[in-house]
Formats: C-alpha cells, sequence, structure tokens
C-alpha cells in the first residue's frame, strides 16, 4: 500500500470491505507516496522498501500479494522475484488476456488514473502491445485531486460522473473498443457505472485478484477481515 490518508470507499483496493469472501492484510510502505509511484519511471528509489513490504506480508501468511496503485507494475518482475507466492502488481496485466479474447482487428480502452504519466515502461511490462490501446485519464478531475493531493475529503457521486464521461468520450474518439480495463486500483468502485454507459465488459483490480484468489486459497463463508484494515 502506498502510504496515503484519502478516503478508501467500498470497492477500492484499500477497503477491507471490498474483499468479502476472505482475509486480507494490508502493509503500507512508509515513504512512498501517489507521486512516487505515478510519475517516477524508474522504480529503483522505492523498490527496496516494497520488496520488503512483500516480504513480511508472505511472513505473515499471505499467499497472494497485490498493490494499491496499478502504475506499480514496474516492480512486477522485482517483486515476483523476491516472494514465493504470486505476486499481480497491477491491474494492467489483465490487458494482454483480454486481447485473448478478442479478434485481431479489436482494441481495449485503458483508463488510468493520469494519462500523461502511463508510459510504454508501464505498458511493456505488462506485456502489452500499445498500438492496440486506447487511454484515457482522470487528469484534472477531483477524484484526481483528493488522491493525487492526499484530500480527506471525497465526492464519490461526481466520481462516479467522471468516470462515465471519460469512458464514454473514449468509446466515442475509438469505436474499435472491445473491453475496457481500470489501471487505477482506486476505480472499481465506478466499474458498473462504465459498463452500464458503454455496454462493453470492465476489469479492474478486483477482477485481477478474485481471479488469482480463487486460485490460491479456499472462500469461507463469513469474512474474518484482518485488523490492519484501517491501514490506507
Amino acid at each position: 500500500m502506498l502510504d496515503t490518508t484519502f478516503p478508501r470507499v467500498r470497492g477500492d483496493v484499500g477497503n477491507a470491505a471490498t474483499w468479502p469472501s476472505f482475509d486480507v492484510d494490508f502493509e503500507v510502505v512508509r515513504g512512498v507516496g501517489v507521486d512516487d509511484a505515478v510519475r517516477t519511471r524508474d522504480p529503483r528509489g522505492y523498490e527496496q522498501p516494497f520488496i520488503a513490504a512483500a516480504r513480511r506480508l508472505e511472513q505473515r501468511g499471505a499467499n497472494l500479494i497485490t498493490t494499491s496503485c496499478g502504475f506499480l507494475i514496474l516492480l512486477q518482475q522485482r517483486l515476483r522475484e523476491s516472494v514465493g507466492v504470486p505476486v499481480l502488481a497491477s491491474s494492467l496485466l489483465q490487458v494482454p488476456w483480454a486481447f485473448s479474447a478478442l479478434d485481431s482487428s479489436a482494441k481495449i480502452g485503458i483508463m488510468t488514473f493520469e494519462k500523461a504519466s502511463l508510459s510504454d515502461e508501464h505498458l511493456g511490462a505488462a506485456g502489452i502491445d500499445s498500438s492496440r490501446v486506447a487511454i484515457a485519464g482522470l487528469d484534472g478531475t477531483p477524484f484526481h485531486t483528493t488522491i493525487r493531493e492526499d484530500l480527506g475529503t471525497f465526492d464519490e457521486a461526481r466520481a462516479r460522473e467522471d468516470h462515465v464521461r471519460v469512458a464514454e468520450r473514449l468509446q466515442a474518439d475509438y469505436p474499435g473498443i472491445r473491453t475496457i480495463v481500470f489501471e487505477c486500483h482506486n476505480m472499481p468502485p465506478y466499474a458498473a457505472a462504465v459498463r452500464d454507459a458503454t455496454g462493453l465488459p470492465v476489469f479492474d483490480v478486483t477482477t485481477l485478484i478474485d481471479w488469482g484468489a480463487a486460485a490460491v486459497a479456499a472462500p469461507h463463508r463469513e469474512s474474518r477481515l484482518s485488523t490492519s484494515s484501517s491501514a490506507r
């Protein structure tokens, strides 16, 4: 988890209530914030703290590890080499998988927290062919401002409206889009609204982690949320 304090609504990767089917444990990487993850293309400055955090999670019994930011795809290889359990660092890992279900002429739309910062390095780290994706960002919206400036209040209704607006513009600009993938791990609360507005399948970090969790952990009837669920 990045070191943040902004509100995390249900559906956000950092809200324990998002994961009712299995136990969750949060490890905050102190001193590493949103700008570090989003705007730094060389992850070596924060790589070691994340590796140490992943190892602590593994030592506490985690059998699947993710992160709280899709831009941390740059750490995918190093994290998976540093622990003995599966690592799914970013929702972007689903883009090649989604392409496997589509015809060769189809495009996938990627909705990202900040378009200017989603580079070819990020796409390449996820195995994405950049010629087959169209990207739209939430740059300049209150959603973006709240997270980037780590504000204490959050307008969920406005965030939903902005996600739908960006998705509809993306679809209008690129009619060949057949699927949308949310890069940002704070976006899943708005997936249903985007599906309804566009009629397209939407993949996000919750679809990624539910898929991974189904392979490594048997769900139980009542969620036993981690005592660290207040971590942000």
